[in-house]
């Protein structure tokens, strides 16, 4: 009887322990499949939180995003620079070296020439220069002469860029997809439509390309006016006794000539008007020959002789 009551008992402690190693075998696959799952930051990230939680404020500010690299901006750089030089000429041939060196262009000259003693040698020129070498070539520019005044001005046209580009992108699509449903297009009106309106989008295509390439080009150049001015007046030489007679003579004759013209002009102008001329002179000397006949002193009665 013993023996019965005993063999059960056995059994169910066989039963427990295998069932309890089944359980802590199965918690610690299902702990090392949740290890492998994660990759190692995380799963050293969910160890730290729950050996040490108090060292959650600096895995945080570890593990935030880097800031995001702002783009350069497009800029439309335009200066300008007046100085004060000795040579005008010789400043504009110094100008022209410099402009080569820095591998810029001149595009445009505008000299003027004293007319008068107290009158100063002016010009104006316009550069082009790389935009990267602009700080460095007024810098030589300023060492030509004395500067008066020099500023810079700049424009951010990177959003006009951008549109642009925008608008240049989806308009390559449409033209694909227009180049497509021209080629599946059956009637000849589907077809001239289709044309008409791929013409439309090429057209339309090539002018925003040319505004992009313009507002690129005017990023990469910039452009510098530079003014120049004379330091001291110039003094014009006396000219020769010859020059002076040569001179005065020529002023005679085209005088002489002008009032000779004049002279013609006033004989033809009369010739023309003789006719009117002829009646108002008959007019008037009627007129003059009636008022001394009908004057009252010339037209007295003499008087009678009494009889003696």
């Amino acid at each position: 009887m013993y023996t019965l009551m005993k063999l059960p008992r056995t059994s169910a402690l066989f039963v427990s322990a295998l069932l309890g190693g089944v359980i802590f075998t199965s918690c610690a696959s299902s702990h090392q499949l949740a290890n492998q799952a994660l990759p190692p930051s995380a799963a050293g990230g969910a160890a730290d939180k729950v050996m040490a939680p108090a060292n959650e404020s600096s895995i945080s500010q570890k593990t935030e995003a880097p800031p995001i690299a702002r783009s350069r901006p497009q800029l439309i750089k335009k200066a300008a620079i007046s100085l004060t030089v000795n040579s005008v000429d010789q400043t504009i041939d110094a100008v022209s070296q410099i402009i080569n060196k820095q591998q810029g262009d001149l595009i445009g000259l505008k000299q003027q020439q004293p007319k008068n003693d107290n009158s100063r040698h002016t010009a104006t020129m316009q550069l082009r220069i790389p935009e990267n070498l602009l700080e460095s070539t007024l810098e030589q520019l300023a060492k030509l002469g004395t500067v008066e005044s020099r500023n810079i001005t700049a424009e951010d046209v990177g959003d006009r860029l951008v549109d642009f580009q925008a608008r240049l992108t989806n308009l390559q699509k449409t033209e694909a997809n227009l180049q497509k449903i021209m080629d599946r297009a059956g009637s000849i009106r589907d077809v001239l439509s289709v044309a008409q309106e791929l013409s439309n989008v090429r057209e339309s295509i090539e002018q925003i390309n040319a505004q992009l390439k313009s507002l690129q080009n005017q990023v990469a150049y910039s452009t510098i006016t530079l003014n120049l001015e004379a330091a001291v007046s110039s003094t014009s030489p006396q000219p020769a006794f010859g020059l002076q007679v040569q001179e005065t003579w020529n002023k005679s004759t085209h005088s002489l000539s002008a009032f000779s013209v004049r002279l013609l002009k006033l004989g033809i102008w009369l010739i023309v008007y003789s006719p009117y001329l002829l009646i108002f002179a008959a007019i008037v000397y009627g007129f003059s020959r009636w008022r001394q006949t009908h004057s009252p002193h010339l037209t007295q009665t003499p008087e009678s002789s009494s009889p003696e």
